[in-house]
């Protein structure tokens, strides 16, 4: 029997550089730190400039020597995530490591700075959005990786195309559930285009499983209550890192491939290889959502990074 895989198992990173979403707290903050241990160039790529000071000042106190830089990215506004994939373009000419992991919760409804509702506008826009944007880097980084934090919520998860504004109707839940679902079908359809496109990168996915992290702040007090009854069932935000942090660096990874807890009900436990929904492989919805969320952020649905070799863009 194989001995679970732990934050020891990664590889040297070293001469790599990865950009995480979300890095000043919970999977984030202990995915960025896990990777900055191991020798990578960490970008935090965070919202708040403060509690991203915090963040770079506690990893550098536990990983002396640690390569660390902030990136302001508000993932609700279209307009930093540009400015922010512009700013990592700036930096350097690889990309290693993308980690779509920041996201909120089961909010009430609120709405992006492009008039998104928040928890499909953050969650899967901007992470969309910040993707096809980096894709120059990540494709001239031979064996780059981007990695979605999913959730186990995906399973309830549908996209209703005909409401994604949530103009008509808003339940917390099922919106958090479409989102993650989202967060799903776009691996699988970047997978497939890098596959087509005969791109040396790779799309996975992962679920950190009931980690004990910020997203819960806003259940509400059932919620709170109801949640906080399985509170002792919960693991670390480090446990909970690790199956993205498996997913970026395994070397027998492959793409499309999803990563979450071994443990009863993949609650808990050391990462492995997970199976996601039916209905996050479907491949007509995936190719749906994707020229829908090219339409809706303004993004190239065809760009250059992922058009199969020799093929030339068609006339509009």
């Amino acid at each position: 029997m194989r001995r679970p895989w732990t934050e020891s198992d990664i590889p040297d990173q070293r001469g790599r550089v990865a950009l995480v979403t979300g890095a000043n707290s919970g999977l984030g903050y202990e995915t960025a730190r896990a990777l900055a241990a191991k020798g990578a160039t960490v970008l935090l790529g965070c919202r708040d400039p403060v509690r991203a000071e915090e963040a770079r000042g506690r990893i550098a106190a536990c990983v002396p020597g640690a390569s660390l830089q902030v990136v302001a990215l508000d993932l609700a506004d279209l307009a930093s995530v540009r400015r922010a994939a512009d700013e990592v373009g700036a930096r350097g000419a690889r990309l290693d490591l993308l980690i779509n992991n920041a996201g909120v919760m089961v909010p009430p409804l609120r709405r992006t700075a492009d008039g998104f509702e928040v928890q499909l506008g953050t969650n899967h826009l901007g992470h969309f959005a910040l993707t096809l944007r980096l894709l120059p880097l990540l494709g001239a980084t031979p064996g780059s990786r981007v990695v979605t934090v999913t959730s186990l919520m995906h399973r309830f998860g549908r996209i209703d195309f005909d409401d994604l504004d949530a103009a008509r109707s808003y339940a917390r839940w099922r919106r958090y559930g479409q989102s993650k679902v989202a967060n799903l079908l776009f691996t699988h359809e970047l997978q497939l285009r890098f596959t087509r496109a005969g791109a040396a990168c790779m799309a996975l996915s992962s679920h950190p499983g009931a980690a004990a992290t910020e997203l819960g702040r806003e259940f509400g007090a059932l919620g709170a209550r109801v949640m906080g009854s399985f509170r002792g069932t919960y693991q670390s935000p480090a446990m909970g890192a690790l199956p993205t942090l498996r997913a970026a660096t395994d070397p027998a990874a492959v793409g499309g491939a999803c990563y979450g807890p071994s443990g009863f009900g993949e609650l808990r436990g050391s990462p492995v290889p997970v199976a996601t929904s039916a209905y996050s492989h479907r491949e007509d919805i995936a190719a749906r959502l994707w020229a829908e969320s090219a339409r809706l952020t303004g993004e190239d649905a065809d760009p250059p990074t992922l058009r199969p070799r020799g093929s030339r863009r068609a006339a509009p």
